[in-house]
This record gives structure tokens, sequence and C-alpha cells, in this order.
């Protein structure tokens, strides 16, 4: 038989067309004979991530105005998500090495193993001293312009070892990044690392460098390092480390100094994350360095933090959807967030756990792939931290004692982390009622975890509706369910 060209084409086209459908149909996902899962939060309760309900898929109708309902459409994909956890600060490291043997693994194996614990997988750690450091301090002698006396010795004593064991916990690896405070005070036009100032324009090559420096003596001790921010809250002058980059000066060092530098040392691979500020700014600081493509080539992504609402205002969650929106290329982290202000009659207030799940949820929602709390410990003051600055972290220590505490933050930030693994892809998740908050992603193993939030003082009946399928779930008051099916 004669084969025309028309015919071949034809052919060729009904093969495409039916392997193309096939990889529709295989990436379909369908509820049949699938289960539910449901772990629960709540508050006034002993329901702690416990397991409280197998469920199973019925047969749908079109729901009803009067009921409330969350909405998965698992082929509706977004943003790859990369990992979720916290910052080993000196504080927390400090805090840890007065621990006993047994408690730090158990606050090793409570974040950083996926079974025993919230499976955290990320790491954000500080280059040089923060706030909660119990002092300021440099890896060089003040005045080393040419940081030939660069050391890292400070960090072996407490906050190495712990990153470490927190690498090994965490079975193996653990995506690690870093953030400056401040350059060291010579650097500075006020010739102090505290109360903010700029990085004189001379010392912008030498700044680039300690970066280098840094990079390498952590990753001779065996921790790499997946990337770095420019400069922690580049727009507040704080009364302990901090420095002042405008959008365009942290542009200019960005594509003139820290990106070739990397580069030309080997680097390139480095993540860099631009602003690392809240979210009120983040829109001005996204269209100054990524509208510039020999910034916007070295950046790869924003970083925001949650603080805002320093002012009275709300959270702005609406600008991290504008800046995904406006740079779809671009990733967001979120980099920092804790509760502020220590007071320990309120280790167990709820309302600070309830701040996270509507966070994270949102963030997510608006095209957040990662999320990085603050501290991951500090002791019973809130501490340690050299200006006073005390705050909450997911878990405290009493140093007396030893005891840890749990705080609900934990829990709430462990029904994301514990269940929704690198690589997931969020999915469509809607909600018909303004009492309950949802996100769901579609992990790599094609299970779907959906977190449910219940901000309401009363329980509440929702259906969980995927395509033609739903099952009926009961979420108590104040509470934070995760879904996984």
């Amino acid at each position: 038989m004669k084969i025309t060209p028309i015919a071949t084409l034809l052919m060729i086209s009904s093969f495409a067309f039916s392997q193309q459908k096939k990889v529709v149909e295989s990436n379909s996902f369908l509820t049949k004979n699938k289960s539910i899962a449901v772990y629960t939060t709540a508050d006034s309760t002993n329901l702690r991530l416990t397991k409280t309900d197998v469920l199973s898929f019925v047969p749908s109708k079109q729901p009803l105005e009067v009921e409330v309902s969350v909405f998965v459409a698992p082929d509706k994909t977004y943003q790859k998500f990369m990992g979720i956890g916290g910052a080993i600060t000196d504080a927390s490291a400090e805090v840890f090495a007065k621990l006993p043997k047994d408690k730090q693994n158990e606050l090793m194996n409570a974040y950083y193993d996926k079974e025993k614990g919230i499976g955290y997988s990320l790491l954000r750690t500080t280059i040089h001293s923060s706030d909660f450091s119990t002092g300021s301090y440099t890896y060089i002698k003040e005045g080393d312009k040419d940081l030939t006396t660069f050391s890292i010795e400070h960090d072996r004593q407490y906050r190495i070892p712990m990153i470490k064991e927190a690498i090994k916990t965490a079975g193996g690896s653990l995506l690690l990044y870093a953030s400056p405070w401040s350059p060291p005070a010579f650097m500075k036009n006020t010739n102090n690392m505290l109360k903010g100032g700029v990085l004189l324009p001379e010392f912008y090559q030498t700044w680039a460098s300690y970066y280098v420096k840094f990079i390498k003596a952590y990753e001779k001790e065996g921790m790499p390092i997946w990337g770095l921010t420019i400069q922690n809250e580049p727009m507040a002058t704080q009364v302990w480390e901090s420095c002042i980059y405008s959008a365009e000066a942290e542009r200019d060092f960005l594509k003139n100094f820290l990106g070739p530098t990397l580069k030309k040392e080997g680097l390139g691979d480095k993540k860099i994350v631009v602003w690392d500020h809240n979210r009120d700014l983040m829109g001005n600081r996204a269209n100054t360095i990524f509208s510039d493509p020999e910034a916007s080539k070295y950046a790869w992504g924003i970083g925001f933090h949650w603080y805002e609402n320093w002012s009275g205002g709300s959270p702005m969650f609406e600008n991290v959807r504008k800046v995904q929106e406006a740079f779809p290329s671009k990733n967001i982290l979120f980099t920092e967030g804790c509760v502020e202000k220590f007071d320990a009659q309120k280790y167990q207030f709820w309302a600070n756990g309830e701040r996270y799940g509507t966070s994270m949820i949102n963030d997510f929602n608006n095209g957040t792939v990662g999320w990085t709390d603050w501290n991951i410990l500090l002791d019973q003051n809130g501490g340690p931290n050299h200006v006073g600055n005390f705050c909450f972290a997911p878990i405290h220590a009493n140093t007396d004692t030893g005891d840890l505490i749990y705080t609900p933050s934990y829990y709430y930030i462990g029904h994301f982390s514990k269940f929704i693994r690198k690589d997931a892809r969020r999915v469509s998740s809607s909600v018909s009622r303004s009492d309950l908050l949802s996100t769901s992603f579609l992990n790599v193993d094609g299970k779907v975890v959906t977190v449910v939030m219940n901000q309401t003082n009363k329980k509440v009946t929702y259906n969980l509706i995927i395509g033609a399928e739903r099952s009926v779930v009961v979420i108590p008051a104040h509470a934070i369910q995760t879904l996984v099916y």
C-alpha cells in the first residue's frame, strides 16, 4: 500500500494525540477506593497532630449554599513545593547545648524526623551575629579589609554542631541558606553594626567576598549551602545588627558585585534571594530588581517576612500574589516569622498557632514555594538576645529544669511540614465559607494533602468535594486538620 505524505501526517498526529491523551489520563487524580486519613489539632482538647478519623468518598451531588464545602481539583496544579523549616541561630544553639542529651535527641526528632516529628527540610542560619546572639561579632578582626583573618571558629562551639545534628537527623540533607544582619562596623558609614547605617561603596567588593568565604568555610565543614539572602530586613533601622539598602542599592550590589563574585568563585549555582523583609514593600523591591535584566539574572527569587502589621494594619497577603503574577519565573520564599514580645504566661496562647496557620495557607495559596520559621528553640525567657528583643519559638526549653515546652505554633506548622513533601505541586483548593481556610498539595507519590483551618468558636461540618465524589468531615472549634488521601 502506498503511504502518502498526508496519510503519514495523519498517522503521526493520531499517535501523538493518543499519547497526549494517555498522559492526561495517567495524571488524572481518582478518588476510587481511596480513604482519607484525618489528623487534627484543636484548642481545649488533647488533640495534637492526632489521627482522628479514616473516611471514604461517596458520590456527590450539587452542594447547597447552606452547606460548607472545600473544593479540591488535583488536576489544576501550580507552584512546586520546596520545603518548610526554621532557623538555627546562635540563641537556638546555645540553648540546645544546655539541654541533657535525651532532650537534645527529642528536640532533633521533633523537628527533623518525618515519623517521630514534623519533618523540617529547610534551615536558615545567620552570617555572623544577629540580635539572637549573646553579643555582636564577625568572622574577621575589625578593619581587616583584605579578609585575611576570616575564621568561623566562633560557630564551632554551638551553632555548627547543632546544624550538623539537624542534617543527620533529617536523613543526611537539609536545604541550608544564610543571611547577614550587618556587615562589620568599619564597612558602614556609621562605623556601627547596630542601628542601621549603609554599606560604604568602597567595601562593596570586600563584602561580596565575605559571603564567598562564609560559604566555602561552611561547606568545608560538610554543610552544603543552597543559597543566601543579601540582607536581613534591608529597610529597618533596628537597635540590633541592621543595614539599610534602598531597592536601587540592593540591585546594584547584586548585579555589580555579589552575583559576579559568586560566579567567578565557582559558586554561581548558589541561589540568591532578594528583599528578605515584609510583604508591604516587596512589590517595589521586585519591580526594581527583577525589571533589570543584569540584576535579575542573578536573583533566584524574593524572600519575605510577616511583620508588616507593626503599623496596626492587617497582613498584606495579596502582595505576595501580585509579585508572583508580575514575575512568574521568580520564586517566592517566606524567610522569617515569629510571635514577638515573649510572655511566659502565653506559651499555650492559641492565637499564636492560628497566626502561623493563617499565614501559611495564604502564603502558599499566593504562590510561595517554601516557608521558614525564625528560631527553632529559645529559652524560658524568649532568648538569649543581646538587645532584649525576646520572642516566642515553636519550642522553648527551661534551661533550669531541662524541660521542653511545645507551643501551639509547633503543631500548626507540623500540619504542613509533616505531610507535604518536596516537589509536591500546589493544587486548586477553595472554600465556600470564610469560617474555613484551606490549601492543598499533590505529593509526588500521588497522594493529596489538604489542610483545613477553622478559626471560629464552633465546630464545623464540611464537605470535601473532589469532582463527583465527596466526604463529610467535622472540624472542632479553633482547630487545624490535615487530610491525606
